[in-house]
């Protein structure tokens, strides 16, 4: 299997600011498992989003579009359950 480029929107640094310093490891363990496969089975699909998906770290959602063609997994937010879901 081949692995997918992993790519992080701007957006992802400010995120991280946010994110309890405890739970940083396991939110780049469930990112570095998406470079192999980014369809775990902890992975959701978002309903009314074409290829968005989520992974829930705690109370945190690091919320990922699929590039299947070009595979490239694209890291858009990593937010808090409570506003994780805004905007999409």
């Amino acid at each position: 299997m081949t692995k997918n480029a992993l790519i992080f929107r701007k957006s992802v640094e400010k995120d991280l600011r946010k994110v309890p310093r405890d739970l940083i490891p396991a939110v780049f363990e469930h990112i570095e498992k998406l470079a192999s496969d980014p369809l775990t089975p902890e992975s959701h699909k978002l309903a009314g989003a074409e290829n968005l998906y989520r992974n829930r770290v705690g109370d945190y959602r690091i919320i990922y579009q699929v590039l299947y063609d070009s595979h490239e997994v694209i890291v858009i937010y990593i937010r808090h359950r409570s506003t994780a879901y805004r905007g999409l």
